[in-house]
């Protein structure tokens, strides 16, 4: 008789989903896979609401990107009314821009210190009774204030710009609503009850370096552990090739590095992806056209981020960058755990990168809003925290939108977390009967380098506990696990 534990929620990742592991006749791992089995929506029901309210729908798709969602589809909307990124005004741009930097450190210092710390400071295997935050918060209390404070710094920065930390609104077509007074950036700028930005970056530094002592004394798992060759796939600066996450162009390299997407204009995406389907799934597999669904499928995000860059324009960050590279001795770095190390690289580039901005006295200017001419198409393409996140709205003559179609983050890493799950089964399972709650935390420490949010990319009816079942040659459940 199969044994069944339950895992409900699922353990600190956003949204739910399924896994399962096939053996053969000799009882080794023959596939696995991780199933996204929730229904998805979003771009049916937007159908036919007037363009100017997508910016504010699709904030709803998810509470801990929402700023993500906004913006892409505000820049996708400013299309239809004729306007290309750079025609909106320069305070208009670095308002956007801080508030998108804002939800990218926020998100990350959610993602590392609350999602993935207590693995790396606790280890796979620990007791799942301390391996969360509160045992994070009580065996090292510095570590974890400064994570909440990190946190609660992006999010004062969004509640400034759109009036809430979560689902307020900021972009509208052509520009922002609203300037930054002077006394609501001295707020940012000054130590008070919220640390200020130059605190912020002195943590930033604090906590690299912390990730850079960890993976020395840790070096054999983090090199090894669900690490596969993959493609990689980001925006570059349009001018220099440097780390962009809110406008640039689309680059692609496989995993030896060779370039197999060319710096292209984010409004050409669907000239070169297609979106393969899976009866097993809801969750789609982006691929480029050109090499096919085996070969074209690229991981996202911060390592991918890192990896194709040509550099970054904040010293501090440059710096981390070039010691991250020395790693692999200046070549692509496929190995999945050294995204934490890249994402949090990411914190120190928005830390620097806000202060920039709050310096600026362009965001204290009422110049908000620009206007051009009517069209009918609009795409808008941004780094969200979890990678490439894409909006795509077609609208007729009387402004309601006929086709939505989203690429979000999480789908782009589709086959990259199936691959992770993949590794882990034939690593770690092949020739053993029984799953282990060690086992099963391996398979999610594997899922959680890459912080999905599968609410947001299958935009989730109802709830679906993350199950792994085993399966022997003959397609009988030999093991099935839910924990609770």
């Amino acid at each position: 008789m199969s044994q069944k534990l339950v895992i409900d929620p699922v353990t600190r990742v956003e949204g739910h989903g399924k896994v399962t592991v096939h053996l053969d006749d000799h009882n080794k791992v023959k596939d696995a896979f991780f199933h996204v089995v929730e229904f998805r929506g979003f771009e049916r029901f937007i159908q036919g609401h007037p363009y100017w309210e997508a910016p504010v729908l699709v904030q709803r798709l998810c509470g801990i990107c929402p700023v993500s969602h906004h913006l892409a589809a505000a820049k996708a909307i400013d299309q239809i009314v004729g306007l290309d990124p750079a025609d909106l005004s320069l305070p208009a741009q670095k308002i956007r821009k801080l508030l998108h930097l804002a939800q990218i450190f926020q998100s990350h210092a959610l993602h590392f210190f609350y999602l993935a710390s207590p693995d790396l400071l606790f280890g796979y295997d620990a007791d799942p009774v301390k391996r969360n935050v509160v045992g994070v918060a009580m065996e090292y209390p510095a570590l974890a204030k400064k994570g909440i404070l990190m946190r609660k710094f992006g999010q004062e920065i969004i509640k400034m710009i759109a009036g809430k930390r979560i689902h307020g609104i900021s972009a509208t077509p052509g520009g922002v609503h609203k300037k930054i007074t002077v006394k609501e950036r001295s707020y940012f700028l000054e130590d008070n009850e919220t640390p200020s930005i130059d605190t912020m970056i002195n943590w930033s530094v604090e906590i690299v370096d912390f990730i850079k002592e960890y993976h020395g004394k840790n070096k054999a798992f983090l090199d090894t552990f669900a690490a596969y060759p993959s493609g990689h796939l980001g925006l570059v600066n349009k001018e220099n090739g440097f780390l962009e996450l809110y406008d640039g162009n689309l680059r692609a390299t496989d995993f030896e590095g060779n370039v197999t997407l060319d710096d292209i204009r984010d409004v050409d995406y669907n000239k070169h992806f297609y979106e393969g389907v899976e009866k097993w799934s809801y969750l789609k597999f982006p691929y480029l056209k050109h090499l096919g669904r085996e070969k074209g499928w690229n991981r996202v995000g911060p390592l991918a981020r890192i990896n194709i860059c040509d550099g970054i324009e904040t010293p501090l960050a440059e710096r981390e960058r070039q010691l991250f590279k020395a790693e692999t001795n200046g070549q692509i770095n496929n190995m999945t755990m050294h995204t934490h190390w890249a994402r949090l690289i990411e914190i120190l580039y928005c830390a620097e990168m806000m202060k920039s901005l709050l310096e600026d006295d362009n965001i204290l200017s009422g110049d908000l809003h620009r206007k051009g001419e009517r069209r009918n198409e609009g795409v808008g393409v941004i780094e969200a925290p979890r990678g490439t996140l894409i909006h795509h709205y077609e609208v007729d003559d009387k402004d309601r939108i006929t086709r939505c179609n989203l690429i979000v983050s999480t789908t782009h890493n589709n086959e990259a977390m199936n691959q992770a799950v993949r590794w882990v089964a034939s690593h770690e399972m092949s020739g053993k009967p029984r799953v282990t709650e060690a086992m099963m935390n391996q398979i999610e420490v594997a899922i959680r380098a890459y912080d999905p949010c599968l609410s947001c990319a299958t935009h989730a009816l109802g709830q679906m506990p993350l199950e792994l079942t085993l399966y022997d040659a003959c397609g009988n459940i030999v093991d099935e696990r839910i924990r609770q």
